[in-house]
Formats: C-alpha cells, structure tokens, sequence
C-alpha cells in the first residue's frame, strides 16, 4: 500500500518534457518569421485576428483533450460533440426561443452529458477509449443531423450571440481588437491550468496517466475519476461548440468531424505524452498555435489543402517519436 501511494505521489502535473515544449515554441517563432517573409500578408492584422479566431476553437478542444490524454486515454468525439452542443445552443435559443444564457448552458450540459458517457463505457463496460469515443463520435454526428434537419439552424432572432465570439471587450489599437472567443480560451485555459496543478482531480488526472493500478490498490474510485476527466472534456467541447456556432451566427450540423485531429496533434506537439501521465496546458496552447499559425501560412501561399494535412499528419508523428525518445532516456 506504500508503495501505492509513493507512486501516486510521483505523478507531479510539472514533469512533462519540458524540452519539447520549448522546442513547440521555438517552431512557432520561426514558422512566424518564416510566413512573414514568404508574404507580406501574413503579418497583417487581419489575418492575425484570423489566426486567433482559429486557435480559439481548436484550443479550447485541445484544453479539454488534454485532461483525457494525461489519464493515458483519446478522445475522438470531441470534434462531433462541439458540433452537437451547437445545434442544442441554437434549438434552445431559436426555436424554443429561450434566452442566450440559457442556450449557451444548454450546450456546455450537452457536451457534458457526451463526455460522461463516454467516460461510462470506458470505465465501467471497459470499452477501450479508441472504440468508444469512436462510437460516440458516430451518434454525435448522427443525433446533431437528425435534431437540425441536415441543415444550418441560424441565429437570426439572436443577434447578441455572435457577440460572444466576435465581440470585443479588448483593443490594443484601432485596428486590431481582441475577439471575445480569444480571451474565453484563454479563461479556459487557465481554469485548466489550475484544475490540473492545484486540486485533487489534477493530481488524480496525472495518477491515473502514471500508473493506475496502483492508484487502484490504494483505495481510490478510479472509474469514478476517470468518468470525470471523460465529463470535463465533454464540458469544455461543449464550450468550443458555443464559440464555433457564434462565430459562423450558425450551428452547422455537418461541422465537426476532423477538429479532433488538429486538438490532438496541438497537445502531442505541445508535450503532453500520449502514454499518459505527463503534459501541461500551457504546452497545449502554444501546440494550438502552431497548428493554426501553420493551417494560415500554407494557405497563404497557395499550398493545396490536401497538402495541408499531409504535414500536419508528419507533425503529429514526429512530435509522438520525439516523446517515444524522450521516455526512452528516462
């Protein structure tokens, strides 16, 4: 039982590589500088706005994400799931004509609800995460088509909810304002941020990822925890999903499929190890950035979209490699 309880107390939130979020970051700054030179648009302050705008949705997804990946699991749904909080936001809002507030709980409880099932059938019918989040990533797609009718539910007679996205409270300059969606990931991320290193769930979230049996043999309700690292990402989906429908003014009941790859890429690059146990949010968020600085500046320069994915699939096996390499030292 000691020794149970020594190996919980190993699982620290700061012992994630902290060499390949330094090279994350260093890839950043010159991707930055290399679009920059390669065209003139690409700094520009529009296109920056962009570039946020696009990490926002994908960083929040990658934030949630993060927690299922410490634990040693995958989350595939989280692409459909967004989109399935969308349409519940907009059938809420829209056509059942409830206030902003209450569409925008809605979604986030949809997202929740996904994720806690998920977390069910990992942890108590013992499906292995791939299959499960596999399946439901299939229903989610499947339920968010039949509840819009396979078509874009708009947010017409809710004028104030493209504010969340779109709006600013926040400008530097004239010209350059902070979109809302920006600062609410970041919010996101530092809520992560102190969830994962300042309370138990955290601590539990880096056990499990480290060794879970004997998180196991210590007492510990492990399915229990497991359902709610599962829940916490369907939660922080469903936010994605509020911030993605708000910037389109739409819930676009087709979107979604492909989001988790470009997440998960952003927190495998960002340093978390996909074995589990090690990773932190803030290598999450410059992963995210990455992506998205990449996805602009290739198609800046008229580089095909096929093309587009084709580097992002090579990033996402270096950046797994590298982390192979990196235990293998340890």
């Amino acid at each position: 039982m000691s020794n149970a309880m020594e190996k919980i107390a190993l699982a620290k939130p700061g012992s994630a590589g902290a060499k390949q979020k330094l090279l994350a970051f260093a890839s950043l700054i010159i991707l930055m500088a290399v679009f920059s030179i390669a065209s003139p648009n690409f700094f520009q302050s529009n296109n920056l706005i962009a570039i946020m705008l696009a990490t926002a949705v994908n960083g929040v997804l990658a934030v949630g994400v993060s927690f299922v990946i410490i634990t040693g699991g995958i989350d595939l749904s989280i692409g459909t799931t967004m989109t399935f909080a969308a349409v519940i936001t907009a059938k809420v809002t829209v056509q059942l004509g409830m206030p902003v507030a209450v569409g925008v709980l809605a979604g986030i409880l949809a997202g929740l609800v996904c994720g806690l099932l998920s977390g069910v059938m990992v942890a108590k019918l013992k499906l292995p995460p791939f299959i499960a989040t596999l399946g439901m990533m299939m229903v989610t797609k499947g339920m968010s088509l039949i509840m819009a009718q396979n078509r874009p539910i708009y947010f017409t007679d809710a004028p104030a909810f493209s504010q969340i996205s779109m709006g600013s409270i926040l400008s530097f300059i004239k010209d350059f304002k902070i979109p809302n969606a920006v600062l609410i990931f970041f919010g996101v991320a530092v809520l992560a941020s102190v969830i994962l290193n300042k309370t138990v769930f955290g601590r539990y979230t880096f056990a499990l990822g480290s060794n879970e049996e004997a998180v196991r043999l210590s007492g510990v309700n492990t399915d229990r925890w497991k359902i709610g690292v599962y829940g916490t990402c369907g939660a922080i989906s469903g936010v994605a999903g509020i911030l993605i429908a708000s910037r389109l003014n739409s819930a676009q009941p087709a979107l979604g499929q492909g989001y988790e790859m470009d997440a998960i890429a952003a927190v495998v690059i960002g340093g978390t190890s996909m074995s589990g146990g090690e990773g932190t949010v803030l290598g999450t968020v410059i992963g995210a950035f990455l992506i998205s600085v990449l996805t602009n500046g290739l198609r800046i320069l008229s580089v095909p979209q096929e093309w587009q994915i084709v580097v992002t699939g090579l990033i996402i096996i270096g950046a797994v490699y590298i982390d192979i390499l990196r235990r293998k030292k340890k």
